[in-house]
């Protein structure tokens, strides 16, 4: 249980120093107080209480006297309250509870869209959320399978291996023996987050009358939370597009460095989720990694290559590829974890996909990339020929497709298409959103791994999607691919 906090005073007073210094400003407490207020107030008048507390020693920022030549000086302090406000939102979120902190990941995973210190700050709502007792999941788990623990497994450890928002994860023996995690939903979460969700739509309605939040498309954000959140509460829709992705890497005879665990169908349920445990490392425990002599560019190549085959061909993609999802097995492989968010673009959009790769990297038809926008609404079919526009998209976009994963930003790029079709007053599906935000991940890692790495010109990307070209391609180029 959190606790309440006297607020009437910040720590430390006023700010030492004599005469030129102002009083001490606490921008933390003021964001989460401010948090709290609101959130009070809306969860009396949805008959709910919150309550809120401190984990950690409040920042305290102090500003010197102005100067003449204070502008260096205001830009530090500036980024020190943003840093710091920022913090304070995030501690907000957690004292909220899952919904918060989920709009939080939402916020960590889309740093092109949210300010630097706040998208940075969210980063900590990953793993924000401390576990609940294992009597309750051991409970759950029975309650959703009918039968006592005892007779499910060989063993199950009620100390919780990891624990995010919506559930957390337990170690367990099978009872022929196999090591296995049974992922169990939080007690009472669902009903938690559409309430949460209603008070969060109610403010993001009364943000829309400022502009400055208008422009981060509040109603928007809401509702793509209530979507993954209604998604991510199906644990039976979870372990079926699990399965499906974990079938499909190697739909192409290929791919066998690539995996996602198995999922034991009879020991679903509702809110329990069992399947292979895997042992290994996130992606980005870089200093492990070179430790272990990891090939960090053929280990992006192989990730990537199965992210995009989804996308492009077989339909459900994993969408949501933070470190703790993505892992470096013992045995050398890559991991996907954790389904509980995937994306399936509709058709056309994902031609619209195929087609922009087999731009970058196979024949440099940019007037086939104008049609499908033309096609699609993104561009007006009076804008201009297909050949000219195309000329004038192929000169905007060959340096960010030149460029090396140390400054690449491919993410940005399929962030314009969305801004153009948003322009044009086309609803571009949430999915391709989503295929941004995983090249945003993959891009971080790519600049630690493989800094030297140009993405969008490695045909092994697309050597199953366009088979026939990309080999005739390869030839040409003197290219061999990896295993």
């Amino acid at each position: 249980m959190l606790h309440m906090v006297d607020s009437a005073a910040p720590p430390g007073g006023s700010a030492p120093g004599g005469p030129g210094r102002l009083r001490v400003i606490d921008v933390r407490r003021a964001v989460v107080v401010g948090w709290v207020i609101v959130t009070r107030v809306l969860r009396a008048l949805a008959a709910e209480v919150v309550l809120y507390g401190w984990r950690h020693r409040l920042e305290v920022l102090r500003r010197p006297r102005r100067s003449g030549g204070a502008g260096v000086e205001d830009q530090v302090l500036w980024r020190q309250l943003a840093t710091a406000g920022s913090a304070g939102l995030v501690d907000g979120f957690v004292a909220l509870g899952p919904t918060y902190v989920k709009l939080g990941q939402l916020m960590a995973s889309a740093p092109g869209v949210f300010p630097a210190p706040l998208a940075t700050a969210c980063q900590r709502c990953l793993d924000a959320v401390p576990p609940f007792p294992g009597e309750q999941a051991r409970r759950t788990v029975e309650e959703d399978l009918g039968r006592p623990a005892t007779a499910l497994f060989q063993s199950f450890d009620d100390e919780a291996l990891a624990s995010a928002s919506i559930a957390q994860v337990h170690a367990c023996v099978l009872v022929d023996g196999r090591s296995a995690v049974v992922k169990v939903q939080r007690p009472g979460i669902a009903r938690l987050m559409m309430s949460d969700l209603r008070i969060a739509a109610m403010l993001a309605r009364m943000a829309e009358h400022v502009e400055a939040a208008r422009r981060l498309n509040p109603t928007g954000m809401i509702d793509d939370l209530f979507e993954v959140t209604v998604a991510e509460l199906d644990f039976v829709l979870e372990a079926r597009h699990q399965q499906a992705f974990r079938d499909n890497i190697g739909a192409f005879g290929d791919n066998e460095h690539v995996t996602a665990p198995e999922v034991y169908h009879d020991l679903c349920g509702p809110r329990v989720l069992c399947m292979e445990r895997l042992f290994g490392v996130p992606v980005d425990e870089f200093d492990e990694l070179r430790r272990r002599q990891v090939d960090g560019e053929l280990l992006m190549r192989r990730g990537l290559k199965v992210g995009l085959e989804a996308v492009c061909v077989h339909g459900p993609f994993h969408a949501d590829t933070h470190a703790g999802n993505i892992w470096v097995l013992d045995d050398g492989r890559t991991a996907f974890l954790d389904f509980g968010i995937t994306g399936l673009l509709p058709e056309p959009w994902r031609a619209m996909v195929r087609d922009l790769f087999r731009t970058f990297m196979i024949d440099d038809d940019w007037a086939r990339v104008v049609r499908n926008y033309k096609r699609l609404g993104v561009l007006r079919d009076d804008i201009g020929s297909d050949e000219d526009v195309g000329k004038l998209l192929r000169a905007a976009t060959e340096p960010v497709l030149d460029a090396q994963a140390r400054s690449i930003d491919l993410a940005e790029l399929f962030g314009t298409q969305l801004e153009l079709a948003r322009q044009m007053g086309v609803q571009a599906p949430r999915e391709l959103m989503l295929v941004a935000k995983q090249l945003f991940y993959f891009e971080r890692y790519m600049k630690e791994l493989a800094p030297g790495y140009a993405l969008a010109r490695d045909l092994y990307l697309v050597k199953n999607i366009w088979p026939a070209e990309a080999a005739a391609r390869a030839a040409e180029l003197g290219v061999t691919f990896p295993d």
